[in-house]
């Protein structure tokens, strides 16, 4: 069976269940550095940038850095970054499944062997945005130097990034870049800023730079949402590459629903975000906080208490649940409770909000 790579997607136009990228999509400019080769990334920001860049939104293509030293960058390589997303679940009361081919990828880049050129795409006047989910333990405070060498921790990666990109470009407004962590963590955007500026001030970078730093990059705290489980099992990949006529070894699944809210209410976060028009699941506002209260109280916290109903009325998985004959009553009331709570914290008298 053949391969996906952009030399075969010629023979899958008359696939009708497959989205195609366009010969275009495949040379448009490297806009997006990301942090991160993990299946969220490739199924939530990058599922967006593809879609804006499908629809004519947008016109940027992304290039990942791996530093894990697990794995490695062969598959992207020999797919020539194409992965697909296969999309299946219930969306508006219907059933939603579609495979789409993402070419939101450009290359990927292994940080420990390729770190020059990470550093050469960082002084890249077409770069714009940079993005990461290192996991929650990524974004964390550790001494060291930027100076030799490739950093270990991300924020240390990140902070020679930009340092490099001020010794090349200069210190002007306009070559500071917008910053959008997506790690599970509070606050993520204005933590990773702490913590890089933290590094500038221990390594001595000169004061010119550390206000270029400050004043000319924008930090923006974000949160995701999107069960993305990652690889198919075995006999249902295998079912899906039949399906559609070529092997795919960086296939994922994702559910419909998409979330992803970016606090901001700056017109140079806005323009680099400019993807987000694609899709109503991206959201760019001055305050997510309402966005967390949502998922938290009325998804995981009725979640929460669904499952131990469930597991004493003998179901085993969410899906049984929903085609089962569980008490309706209880989860009604449980969601009731959660839309009460969330109507308290943010209700605010005069405003009609």
């Amino acid at each position: 069976m053949q391969q996906l790579s952009k030399q075969i997607l010629a023979n899958l136009l008359n696939e009708q269940r497959l989205l195609l990228p366009s010969t275009e999509q495949l040379n448009f400019p490297e806009r997006v550095l990301q942090f991160g080769t993990g299946v969220l990334l490739r199924g939530l920001p990058d599922y967006f940038i593809d879609k804006a860049n499908r629809e004519g939104l947008y016109d940027g293509r992304v290039v990942i850095v791996k530093s894990t030293v697990s794995g490695g960058i062969d598959s992207f390589a020999l797919q020539d970054g194409l992965y697909t997303i296969c999309v299946k679940g219930v969306e508006a009361g219907k059933q939603v499944e579609e495979c789409i081919v993402n070419a939101a990828v450009s290359r990927v880049l292994a940080a420990n062997q390729q770190w020059a050129s990470v550093l050469e795409l960082a002084a890249s006047p077409e770069l714009e945005l940079i993005i990461s989910n290192t996991t929650e333990v990524g974004i964390v405070y550790k001494a060291e130097s930027i100076k030799e060498g490739v950093p270990d921790s991300f924020p240390a990666k990140l902070l020679a990034v930009l340092y490099h990109r001020y010794l090349r470009l200069g210190a002007a407004p306009a070559t500071g870049l917008v910053i959008v962590p997506t790690e599970l963590i509070q606050d993520n955007g204005a933590t990773l800023k702490n913590i890089v500026v933290q590094l500038a001030e221990e390594n001595n970078l000169d004061t010119d730079f550390l206000e270029w730093l400050k004043t000319a990059n924008h930090f923006c705290n974000s949160l995701v949402d999107r069960i993305v489980p990652g690889k198919l099992p075995a006999a249902e990949q295998e079912a899906i590459e039949q399906q559609l006529k070529y092997k795919d070894d960086l296939m994922i699944m994702a559910e419909p629903f998409r979330l992803w809210a970016v606090e901001s209410e700056q017109a140079i976060v806005k323009r680099a975000l400019r993807f987000s028009q694609a899709d109503p699941g991206m959201i760019i506002n001055k305050d997510i906080n309402k966005f967390r209260e949502l998922k938290l109280r009325m998804l995981n916290g009725t979640h929460s208490f669904s499952c131990g109903l469930a597991i004493l009325k003998g179901f085993a998985t969410v899906k049984e649940v929903h085609a089962g004959q569980v008490d309706g009553g209880v989860y009604k009331t449980a969601y009731a409770a959660g839309n009460c709570v969330f109507f308290i914290a943010f209700y605010q008298p005069g405003r009609g909000q």
